[in-house]
């Protein structure tokens, strides 16, 4: 369901909606699910598409930071849009989360009357339902359409026509690497430009294609304005199976492939160490072989995974990869010496990596071995789902962020209790805090920076923009507050410390 059609429905007509950020991200928004919800860490929870309702309660008493935060990670996640009810609590919409939405494309509403939440959710999410029932239905149609001409002894080219006629489509079907395996257009030609030069292409819709769990090619599907993508992208996904099985009389996966998808699907989901380990090695991975795990969170991750494994076949010795809904993941096995270099240069060619604005990607801590992908991998999730709270810029114009960066927060987050956490920073931190809280200054940015810096004030200077003298005052102020300059003493590690775990809830 279109956004701008939410929009005029009669229960969030009733709430007066304003937009107030990112008009052009409106037009061809498709909503998957309303929801509602006042808790600000709710981004990880959502898979994407989702109109979020917010009362604005808890916006209304958070910092300024944490507002543009909130804003920042729904729009890394994919969210349709954001709807904030203004009132007593909330006045008005924050400049600041306003310019954060726009800058996102994220598309920011004002209900400037009471919202009736749940009677938005129970209408809006009962149509998109229907809708999808629908869409199940017609797809499901086409997909026993392109069954009979497969069982007719049609190829490849022929079940790709039924699906290009069926669906006003021109298709095609890519290898990994790149070469056309097969396309049709909706005229019924083989080619899939045969609609194209009639009709000009609306969207382009990509569905990846396993044999046997590994990926085999990847389904484009071009639609001319007029088409409706969510029907096209569930006619697609329905056919999946019946293409599988086209492509299995071609070119049947060997042992190696069919472990490394097993092996990439134990990683995924946390295998013991033994069983990563039967599997790596019929992979093709060396069992005590250093390893990295990456990944990528993005909207187009399946669309992604052939240039990412382009990236690994050129930086690293040996590599499989996994797509899964709106995660990429791969392990990298790198070469026993120069492995930490081989890490860096892994994490530079994937700053190359053109990925749509919003996706994230992290390069997990080495693993000893294949039996520690999995820990490789959970501590890269780890660290995309802290890094959007620290503020602390990536590597890179692409947004990788190196575990090995955020070593301090993975282990606070992951071993000591969260009171104990702000207890910590509160003791070591308390001048500071209160002094940004009571005079909105910028000074446990700047200690964070500066610490960062290995104590550069000039380093420092520059990256906050400031005069080296400005640079010299805010400092003497902090260290007044903090009981000196902690150069040269015991106290710069836990002073360090406290300014990586201070964003962290």
């Amino acid at each position: 369901m279109l956004l701008e059609d939410v929009l005029k429905h009669r229960t969030v007509q009733a709430a007066d909606p304003l937009l107030r950020a990112a008009p052009d991200s409106v037009p061809g928004r498709q909503v998957r699910w309303v929801h509602s919800s006042e808790v600000l860490d709710i981004a990880p929870l959502l898979r994407g598409g989702e109109l979020l309702l917010s009362g604005g309660q808890a916006l209304a008493t958070a910092s300024d930071k944490r507002q543009v935060d909130y804003v920042r990670e729904l729009a890394g996640r994919g969210v349709a849009a954001l709807a904030i009810e203004t009132g007593p609590t909330l006045p008005d919409i924050p400049e600041s989360m306003l310019i954060a939405a726009e800058s996102n494309g994220l598309p920011l509403f004002e209900l400037r009357k009471v919202a009736p939440f749940v009677g938005i959710m129970q209408e809006i999410n009962s149509i998109l339902v229907g809708q999808s029932v629908e869409l199940l239905q017609r797809g499901d149609e086409i997909s026993h359409a392109m069954a009979a001409e497969l069982a007719h002894g049609g190829g490849l080219d022929e079940v790709l026509a039924v699906l290009a006629g069926q669906t006003g489509t021109s298709v095609r079907l890519v290898s990994p690497a790149g070469l056309t395996l097969g396309s049709a257009g909706a005229d019924g030609g083989g080619s899939a430009g045969g609609t194209a030069g009639a009709l000009a292409t609306a969207s382009t819709t990509a569905v990846d294609v396993p044999v046997r769990g590994v990926l085999a090619a990847r389904l484009e599907l071009e639609a001319p304005e007029g088409i409706d993508p969510a029907f096209v992208r569930v006619a697609g996904e329905r056919s999946v199976d019946i293409l599988g099985l086209a492509l299995l009389q071609r070119m049947p996966p060997g042992l190696k492939e069919l472990a490394g998808a097993e092996l990439m699907r134990a990683v995924h989901s946390g295998a013991q160490p033994w069983r990563l380990e039967q599997l790596g090695a019929a992979a093709g991975f060396a069992v005590d072989g250093p390893v990295a795990a990456v990944m990528i969170r993005s909207a187009a991750s399946g669309r992604l995974r052939p240039a990412l494994d382009r990236i690994l076949a050129d930086s690293v010795p040996h590599a499989a990869s996994y797509a899964d809904k709106l995660e990429l993941i791969a392990l990298a096995g790198l070469p026993p010496e120069g492995t930490r270099a081989a890490r860096a240069s892994l994490i530079e060619a994937l700053g190359n990596l053109d990925v749509p604005e919003g996706s994230a990607i992290a390069v997990g801590p080495l693993g000893q071995g294949v039996g520690e992908a999995a820990w490789s991998m959970a501590e890269a999730r780890r660290t995309l789902d802290l890094a959007p709270r620290t503020g602390r810029a990536a590597s890179g114009p692409r947004q990788v962020r190196d575990a090995d960066a955020f070593s301090a927060e993975r282990l606070a987050a992951e071993s000591i209790d969260g009171g104990a956490r702000r207890d910590f920073v509160r003791r070591t931190l308390g001048p500071i805090l209160e002094h940004d809280e009571q005079r909105n200054s910028q000074l446990l940015h700047t200690l964070t920076v500066w610490l960062d810096s290995g104590c550069n004030t000039a380093q420092a200077a520059r990256e906050l923009h400031l005069e080296r003298q400005s640079m010299y005052h805010r400092l003497q102020r902090i260290f007044d507050l903090c009981g000196g300059d902690p150069r040269g003493t015991g106290r710069l590690a836990g002073l360090h410390l406290a300014t990586r775990l201070a964003p962290l809830p």
